[in-house]
């Protein structure tokens, strides 16, 4: 197994490389929360920072982004485009940059596919004119199933280079991920500490002692062994600079194996794409009645 550090990355294509490890702004409040995360993570020699038109936080992260002194040429900004934004493109993307005070992101991803295929194939073809124009350097998707990103490629020609799910021990998206690798697609995890219910898998906090870890470091190592791109999530200080110490053990194949038993034991916290569109909040989706398992 090759070592890995903070400084490790993977490759989008087109001279494009993406640390494997960074920050996730989900449900981060826009202002002091957000903006006091991000300087924590970029004290702690963090390198990628995810967020999202839909956090509502991009002004606060560009603003830490700025103080901070890290430089921008030195750091990967991702963000994503929301469903209600797919009639121009262009605009949102334009209203992105604009709040985080940068001239280009380095991930520009679809959140959710929304429920039109047509307007889905229109706004990744946008989303490629403006990689082409320099405002963007790498595409990608977020919450597709297969068959969706299969036919943006068939539109397009052009593969996504990352694709972002939930994934975790209890969702593990074997299917998804071998459909990924065989595209060349990386993969991104959200929710990779079991979205916040980390204290329902016992199993974690076992190994975790084993190794003299938390259980949040063992989970996140489980990620890292499998070279899963993660964006754990925190706006505490010491969870944040802990979330990042995971690079000076490893997990043995017993404890991947026990942990490759957790697929399929809990719930998932995503929506179903074919039904979501942006809107509200509906139902959780059943992973296995969708096939994610």
């Amino acid at each position: 197994m090759i070592e890995k550090t903070m400084e490790t990355t993977v490759q989008l294509g087109d001279g494009v490389k993406m640390p494997l490890f960074g920050l996730g702004l989900f449900s981060s409040a826009p202002g002091d929360e957000t903006y006091n995360a991000a300087r924590y993570a970029l004290e702690a020699g963090y390198k990628l920072m995810d967020t999202a038109a839909y956090y509502a936080n991009e002004e606060s992260l560009g603003k830490a982004v700025r103080d901070s002194g890290a430089g921008r040429e030195k750091l990967f900004i991702t963000t994503k485009m929301w469903p209600v934004d797919y009639s121009d493109p262009k605009a949102a993307c334009m209203d992105s940059l604009k709040k985080l005070g940068m001239d280009y992101i380095d991930l520009y991803l679809m959140h959710w596919p929304g429920t039109d295929a047509e307007r889905r194939k229109k706004v990744w073809n946008a989303m490629l004119e403006l990689r082409e124009k320099g405002y963007v350097r790498a595409c990608g998707v977020s919450n597709f199933y297969s068959e969706m990103i299969e036919e943006l490629i068939s539109d397009s020609g052009v593969v996504p280079q990352n694709h972002q799910i939930e994934l975790h021990p209890w969702i593990q998206q074997r299917k998804m991920r071998a459909y990924c690798a065989e595209k060349g697609i990386t993969v991104t995890s959200w929710g990779p500490i079991f979205h916040g219910h980390l204290s329902e898998a016992p199993l974690m906090e076992e190994i975790g002692k084993k190794h003299g870890k938390t259980a949040a470091q063992a989970t996140l190592r489980w990620h890292l062994q499998q070279d899963i791109n993660l964006i754990p999530k925190s706006v505490k200080k010491q969870r944040i600079i802990e979330n990042a110490a995971i690079f000076d053990f490893s997990l043995d194949e017993e404890d991947m194996r026990r942990i490759g038993e957790l697929d399929g034991m809990g719930q998932a916290f995503t929506f179903d794409p074919l039904v979501y569109d942006g809107e509200g909040r509906p139902p959780r989706m059943d992973p296995k009645q969708k096939g994610l398992l």
